[in-house]
């Protein structure tokens, strides 16, 4: 068992409901929407044409890649080999789930090569099953991370209990009110292993990391494990007393945010200081991570608000489902806005 709190309360109080996530990976599609600077050439997967005009200009070839169960920085290692541009070359926006249906775009650095774009592309195809080549652009940098506008989700959960109008309720609050934006679990490691690896380092400096882009900066997900994890603490006191979604006396923003905690701690002051630093406190062990880390303190948002929200409880000869639609901001966690109304399987 954990010694890490994982499981953080929310406004409304326990879960309406119980249902299985990712069943299958067609039961999680995120679609990743970036605008690009200008129009895009859409191609049909299932025939790739042999000679292509890409439009745009620039060294980097912009690829809009639908995939199945890979992660995001192994298929951008993959493209850094096939390109033989390494990792360095090859740009992308964020992470996107493993066991899912997902569509992304990655930039692979292809300087004075337009003209064998196409046999690239269908390279990039062939090399593995799961990948769908959708559209591609030209331009003239890489795709940096959070650079995109939103993620679309399209989710379906199985296997639902509850009663369909409390259901109905919570995710009609959803849409006016929106939750808790907590940091999803993914981002801690298995019971919490990551805060195990940053308290580990602590009172080491934060090296600036001069590894390559598809190699995971280890050293860098710890750290940023655990001021993720303070950030979830102290908008659980914000939930406990009711005031998550209200501006606070001190509040640095136009909106109400927490603590990405750094050197210094925060960048809150008066009444909002205060709490943040009270709570913080009761974790000695974790602060104390950030004493030589040189990461300057930030901020997030406190409430997670989607756009487009839509659902329907379709019935299934297996059992009754509920598919959802929304879209997020970058760094906001689907699995959070799901938890906030119903409790995430599978259940065994």
């Amino acid at each position: 068992m954990s010694r890490w709190r994982l499981d953080w309360p929310w406004p409304d109080g326990d879960a309406a409901g119980t249902g299985v996530l990712k069943s299958c990976p067609e039961d999680f599609r995120v679609t990743e929407l970036l605008e690009t600077g200008g129009p895009v050439l859409e191609l049909d997967p299932e025939a790739l044409p042999g000679q292509l005009s890409v439009p745009g200009e620039g060294e980097h070839l912009l690829i809009y890649l639908e995939k199945t169960g890979d992660n995001t920085p192994w298929v951008a290692s993959e493209l850094g080999k096939l390109a033989g541009c390494g990792n360095r070359g090859v740009g992308y926006c964020g992470l996107k789930d493993r066991h899912a249906v997902t569509r992304q775009w990655f930039s692979v650095q292809r300087p004075g090569l337009e003209g064998g774009d196409a046999d690239f592309l269908q390279g990039v195809q062939q090399s593995h099953g799961q990948w769908r080549v959708l559209a591609v652009v030209r331009r003239g940098r890489k795709l940096r991370t959070g650079e995109h506008q939103a993620n679309r989700f399209d989710v379906r959960l199985r296997e639902l209990t509850g009663d369909p109008r409390l259901i109905t309720a919570r995710l009609e609050n959803l849409h006016q009110r929106g939750c808790p934006n907590y940091f999803g679990l993914q981002r801690f490691g298995h019971e919490g292993g990551n805060l195990d690896r940053a308290i580990a380092m602590t009172g080491q400096a934060r090296r600036k990391r001069r590894g390559s882009r598809g190699a995971p900066d280890r050293e860098g997900l710890y750290f940023s494990a655990a001021r993720s994890w303070l950030f979830n603490e102290v908008l659980a006191e914000r939930v406990a007393q009711g005031n998550w979604d209200e501006m606070l006396e001190g509040e640095p923003a136009p909106e109400p945010t927490g603590p990405l905690w750094g050197d210094g701690g925060t960048r809150a002051t008066g009444l909002q200081e205060g709490l943040e630093r009270a709570v913080v406190a009761r974790h000695p062990e974790v602060a104390r991570v950030f004493a030589n880390t040189r990461m300057a303190p930030d901020r997030r948002p406190l409430r997670l608000l989607p756009a487009d929200l839509d659902w329907s409880f379709p019935e299934a000869g297996d059992g009754r489902w509920l598919d959802l639609s929304f879209s997020l901001a970058p760094g906001q966690y689907a699995t959070t806005l799901l938890s906030s109304v119903i409790a995430i399987g599978p259940f065994n």
